[in-house]
């Protein structure tokens, strides 16, 4: 990974929107094309996000193909996010990176736990795992039927695909959690790799636990500088920007009195979850 840092270059890229395709009623992908990033980028690694005019954020890296074409899935949650929807074809934006680790898809056969819009990095690791000839399951869970994020696309993989909503609008009426467990209960995984609500995390986390099965989670904090410099993503003794944004089981338990409890905003203040 030093080596590939050392590669990134810190100042953003300034490039036009070339497309833009809405997911669900609340997450659009954007699309441009920036081939200095999309051939170095893992799943699982982020890129800083500049919405010119409004602020920098980080975004999970969704699609990167071989012509060049980034995509980042990007859900309107804050001020930044909101202006950025209201962005189209042709607008710019700034991107820097690739940063973090990412997912280690070693084993043959794979669990991926999606919670809302937490696939975003995960459809990619699969696209990337099958390409290798592993054989992948994914749980796909969301509160409701319109915000399964990358349904179709996973539909037109060959991964086993497992549907969870809250309300029951499709698939299992409940939580993707409840999904893995019955999943785990049956069958034997080499890993699994979750991105979503930290609650979700957490359980994951503890089911792996009493599975014994490796774990590899996406932690999301506020981050600011992306280089480990500032120090706003902490949690424990680990920097998320570069000691992360994948934490394996071990890195978990040494943060079992924060993670899963409590986060914290742009002044360091603990936020409960």
């Amino acid at each position: 990974m030093d080596d590939l840092f050392r590669e990134v270059v810190h100042r953003p890229k300034v490039l036009p929107i070339s497309r833009v395709v809405k997911e669900t009623p609340t997450t659009k992908t954007f699309y441009v094309d920036c081939p200095d990033i999309s051939s170095k980028v893992r799943p699982g690694q982020f890129v800083m996000l500049w919405v010119i005019g409004t602020d920098e954020v980080p975004m999970s890296v969704s699609k990167a193909d071989k012509n060049g074409e980034l995509g980042l899935t990007v859900a309107k949650v804050g001020d930044a996010t909101a202006r950025l929807h209201e962005l189209g074809e042709g607008d710019q934006i700034g991107v820097r990176g690739p940063y973090g680790n990412w997912f280690d898809l070693s084993g043959n056969r794979l669990l991926m736990v999606g919670g809302g819009y937490g696939v975003a990095p995960l459809a990619f690791g699969a696209e990337v795992a099958l390409s290798e000839g592993k054989k992948v399951t994914v749980i796909l869970g969301a509160k409701t039927s319109d915000e399964l994020l990358f349904r179709s696309r996973l539909e037109n993989l060959n991964v086993e695909l497992k549907i969870s909503t809250e309300d029951g609008s499709a698939g299992v009426k409940g939580l993707a959690t409840e999904v893995l467990e019955d999943i785990l209960e049956r069958t034997k995984f080499d890993c699994i790799f979750a991105c979503g609500p930290e609650l979700m995390l957490k359980k994951t986390f503890d089911l792996s636990e009493e599975y014994k099965i490796p774990l590899q989670v996406s932690l999301e904090r506020m981050m600011k500088c992306s280089v480990g410099l500032c120090g706003s993503c902490c949690i424990g003794p680990y920097r998320v920007c570069v000691d992360g944004p994948i934490f394996s089981a071990d890195k978990l338990r040494k943060i079992k009195d924060e993670f899963g409890i409590f986060k914290r905003d742009a002044s360091g203040r603990k936020i409960g979850l």
